[in-house]
């Protein structure tokens, strides 16, 4: 059986999220109003939707890869917790050299629902040695 994620409209003109394609992981998310970015500007842009994600499970919002690719518009603090009940809203930045005009019902982000683990903080003294050890920005070579 499916999960199923229940979502209420806030607004009658909120869209609901769709898939462009039946196997797309991410759900399009649309805009309810319209507004308007200037160049490195970040904005919460509402969605008109609330979302009831089953426990266990956590709705992670990302970019839209043709908007960040044509438009520089990047998504931003995309954590949505299976107990938030309010207005899904999404955090866009106009990383681009234009200013960005988004039309109520221009898809803004995309949804993944992922499973999560919760596990339990413990505090150590020691950590468990790696060959990489504190090797961190760069490290890699890349």
């Amino acid at each position: 059986m499916s999960m199923r994620l229940a979502i209420k409209k806030l607004s009658p003109t909120a869209m609901l999220p769709t898939r462009a394609h039946h196997d797309d992981a991410g759900l399009d998310i649309y805009a309810n109003e319209a507004c308007e970015l200037q160049p490195g500007e970040r904005m919460a842009v509402g969605s008109g939707i609330a979302l009831a994600i089953p426990s266990g499970w956590v709705g992670l919002l990302w970019d839209k890869s043709g908007l960040a690719a044509k438009v520089g518009l990047k998504t931003m603090g995309g954590v949505i917790d299976a107990s938030y009940r309010g207005e899904l809203k999404v955090i866009i930045a106009n990383q681009g050299s234009e200013v960005y005009r988004v039309e109520e019902g221009t898809k803004i982000a995309q949804l993944l629902i992922q499973k999560v683990e919760l596990p339990e903080v413990v505090e150590v003294s020691d950590l468990d040695a790696t060959v990489r050890g504190e090797g961190g920005f760069g490290s890699t070579g890349a």
